[in-house]
């Protein structure tokens, strides 16, 4: 069965993979005075909002990140002062992951970048709009997180 190509079905996965590209390049070149790219504000941020103590593999799962990548920003945010690591009492093995002061205070501002350029960027659309936008990636993220759970139960 072919799909229409104007089906807004048939066009969602391509539009929003352009949409997310765009919408990141335009907040890295708004956020670039802060000397963080996209890739290394993200993680900052993701540790300012979820706290302190996060494992590099929690991190990474939660902002999206492949953990190898991750790796390399962890040692550029570390070098920079922004963040440490820290020996988990529970696995030496495991390394949890701290903002430092200097890592917070860059975050909180930020993220108060970042609202303000999301406020802007969606000024013309109700919280309704956004709201059914969100539900709709949330969605389609569950259903893509059970199909891969399904595919790794096949082994």
């Amino acid at each position: 069965m072919h799909r229409n190509p104007n089906d807004p079905k048939a066009v969602f996965g391509g539009a929003i993979v352009v949409f997310a590209r765009r919408w990141r390049m335009f907040i890295d070149e708004k956020l670039a005075e802060s000397g963080l790219t996209d890739a290394s504000w993200t993680p900052l941020i993701y540790l300012h909002r979820l706290g302190d103590g996060l494992l590099q593999k929690e991190l990474a799962a939660a902002s999206g990140l492949d953990e190898s990548s991750l790796v390399r920003l962890i040692d550029i945010l570390s070098q920079r002062g922004l963040l440490e690591r820290r020996i988990d009492p529970d696995d030496r093995r495991a390394r949890r992951l701290y903002l430092t002061d200097d890592g917070r205070q860059t975050a909180a501002a930020i993220r108060l970048q970042l609202v303000a350029l999301e406020n802007e960027l969606l000024a013309d659309f109700s919280d309704g709009d956004v709201a059914a936008v969100l539900g709709i990636c949330e969605g389609v993220e569950a259903k893509i997180e059970k199909a891969k759970s399904e595919i790794k139960a096949r082994g």
